[in-house]
Order: structure tokens, then sequence, then C-alpha cells
């Protein structure tokens, strides 16, 4: 949990994908997320957590359902998404962010 907080807490907006190994639409994220990372590089930090190892993450945040992404900056949330979705989609979402 310190550690979590350690990393949103950065000035870079921090992406966080929360995700499940079984979930398939959260494996669809997957090259999504890369593409954005490639797109936007070091101006931007993308961590996944994994709702089944990482319960306690995924409650104080309540998660209910999977794939969610949150956007934390300075350790403040400032922008969630729901659900699968095409990469030009998040990366306009997040674009404001950045």
């Amino acid at each position: 949990m310190n550690k979590f907080q350690e990393i949103i807490s950065s000035s870079t907006p921090v992406l966080v994908d929360f995700y499940a190994d079984w979930c398939a639409p959260c494996k669809q994220m997957a090259p999504v997320l890369k593409q954005v990372k490639d797109e936007y590089a070091d101006r931007i930090r993308i961590i996944k957590i994994n709702v089944d190892k990482h319960s306690d993450l995924a409650s104080r945040y309540n998660i209910r359902s999977i794939p969610t992404m949150l956007m934390f900056r300075n350790g403040q949330q400032i922008w969630s998404g729901m659900g699968a979705m095409p990469a030009h989609q998040l990366s306009a979402s997040i674009r404001q962010f950045l």
C-alpha cells in the first residue's frame, strides 16, 4: 500500500489499470495500454493492479467491475474509465491531463 501511494503521488500522471487474469476484456486492454504508453512515452506512467492479489486496493478505490482505469497526479484521482476501450478513445480521454 505504501509503495502504491508513493507511485501515485508523482507529478507525472499515473494510469492505474485494475484487472484480473481471468477477465477477457482486461486482456483486450493490454495492447491498448502498450499503444498509449508508446504514444505518450515518459509523459505518463502506467501500472497494472491485479484485483485478486490486491483486493485491499480494489476495495479502497471502490472497483466494482474490471477493467477499471484510474488516473492519479500528486496522489489525487483526476480521471476514471471503466470497460475495454480502443486506444484512440483512451488516449483522447487522458490527453487533457498530460
